[in-house]
């Protein structure tokens, strides 16, 4: 996703003041290189203005909401489902949730309160598609990009999704535009405007069955992916032994 050059240099005047362009990139960790390179072909990337935004302390969905392409984004931010907070938690945690619970249980206490992971987990975007569907949601998202399904779900699979892809699904899902955006760690929690203490609450109020089901349903798909690894590295040694 990328912003016009004439469109960013307008929004940069507009925003940096005195500062040069080689402080901006100084400050916003980017190589002034990188910045010349994209401006000469004429579109800059929305991570480079949201690297800027966060240098000058701009929110970064209004920095981007000031580009037309954009601009719908600082009026579509709408905070995420109970789904979407536990989609966000990663599976260790989900798992230490119920061990405190079982464990407090039988002393007859309340369970402490689990440190959360920091997002993005290791299978956050799968688990934030699967949570907000509908069940069709990636075959309607593969044909709206105009992508062929195998290869969104080699992003997946990968915990990638590219932010067009992140804003198309959540427009289908009708969910918070931004959110998509904290599951592929673009954004953070905090500039997507999620309660700081949001996926801890979420957690707390969700009830045992629903947090064992989850976590079962996560740990089949984690096995098949380890067992895929397994074949793999299994087949790999079976050609050096062979050759060897």
């Amino acid at each position: 996703m990328t912003v016009p050059t004439k469109a960013f240099q307008l929004w940069l005047d507009s925003v940096a003041g005195d500062s040069s362009q080689a402080a901006v990139c100084r400050a916003a960790g980017i190589k002034r290189s990188t910045l010349a390179q994209q401006m000469v072909r004429g579109r800059v990337s929305i991570a480079t203005v949201a690297a800027i935004a966060r240098a000058l302390q701009i929110p970064v969905l209004e920095a981007l909401s000031r580009f037309p392409k954009y601009g719908y984004l600082s009026a579509e931010i709408k905070p995420p489902t109970d789904d979407e907070l536990l989609s966000q938690i990663a599976d260790t945690d989900l798992l230490q949730e119920i061990i405190n619970r079982g464990a407090a249980a039988e002393l007859g206490t309340e369970p402490p309160h689990v440190e959360l992971s920091p997002i993005p987990h290791r299978s956050s975007v799968r688990c934030w598609i699967d949570a907000i569907g509908p069940a069709d949601l990636r075959l309607r998202l593969a044909k709206e990009a105009g992508i062929a399904p195998q290869n969104l779900s080699a992003q997946i699979s990968a915990n990638r999704l590219t932010p067009e892809l992140a804003l198309s699904c959540a427009w289908i899902a009708d969910v918070g535009l931004g959110n998509g955006l904290v599951s592929t760690g673009f954004l953070s929690p905090d500039e997507a405007g999620w309660d700081p203490d949001a996926r801890g609450t979420a957690l707390r109020a969700t009830r045992s069955s629903k947090l064992i089901l989850l976590a079962a349903e996560r740990l089949e798909t984690l096995g098949k992916t380890v067992r895929r690894i397994e074949q793999d590295s299994d087949a790999v040694q079976a050609v050096w032994e062979n050759l060897g």
